[in-house]
């Protein structure tokens, strides 16, 4: 019977806190470049220009409906053939956010749409100027309903960032590969991964559960 045996695994703890660093770093490169895209998307998707619309649409039905890692693949192996080599986390952070943006684009635009019409023509009424209307009309409400489908995709996107191993980036599988091919460990190199994953899954959970009860006064059970 095999016994396990986590101390081999102590002395690489700095290979699993540098692939931990960069997990966060690019959850974090790629959630704020994916909600900078997902807003310009969803104002460009109600433009009065067809071809914006279409190209906007276009956009986000081929992300959605691609896996993310052919998406990393095209930006890594395919861009060197157009002149553009980008490195690993490059790469990694680049494909990364335009996936989230796919998804970004259709949560904000649907948080734009469930504003009733009334109440930002109420704000029109009352002299307000469109900045105006946007900002205290629209914005408060919208982003107390898609508060919940962000955070849950950026949650996906701390996840999705095992991706970027295939291309050789360094993050945390990257990591436990290099440690499981020194120790043979396989078994306890990759609980410990899926004990990182669960805990900073976890911390992300309760991080955002807080910072929503703050900023939109939610019930402590919601």
């Amino acid at each position: 019977m095999v016994q396990l045996n986590f101390n081999q695994l102590w002395r690489y703890q700095d290979e699993f806190l540098h692939g931990v660093s960069l997990i966060l770093l690019l959850t974090l490169v790629a959630t704020v470049a994916g909600l900078a895209i997902g807003l310009v998307c969803a104002s460009a998707a109600g433009s009065r220009f067809a071809a914006l619309r279409l190209l906007v649409r276009s956009y986000v039905e081929v992300i959605r409906n691609t896996p993310a890692l052919i998406q990393l693949f095209l930006i890594f192996f395919v861009l060197p053939y157009a002149g553009l080599r980008l490195p690993p986390i490059y790469a990694a952070a680049t494909a990364l956010s335009i996936y989230m943006g796919a998804y970004a684009t259709e949560i904000i635009r649907g948080g734009l749409a469930s504003i009733p019409r009334s109440q930002i023509e109420a704000g029109q009424c009352l002299g307000l100027t469109r900045w105006q209307v946007f900002r205290h009309v629209i914005l408060p409400p919208a982003l107390r309903n898609i508060y919940p489908s962000i955070t849950s995709q950026i949650v996906l996107l701390l996840l999705g960032t095992s991706l970027a191993s295939q291309v050789s980036a360094s993050e945390l599988f990257h990591a436990a590969a290099f440690v499981e091919s020194r120790t043979f460990r396989s078994f306890e190199v990759y609980a410990v991964v899926c004990a990182i994953y669960f805990t900073l899954v976890l911390a992300f959970r309760l991080a955002f559960a807080g910072i929503g009860r703050i900023a939109f006064r939610w019930p402590t059970g919601r």
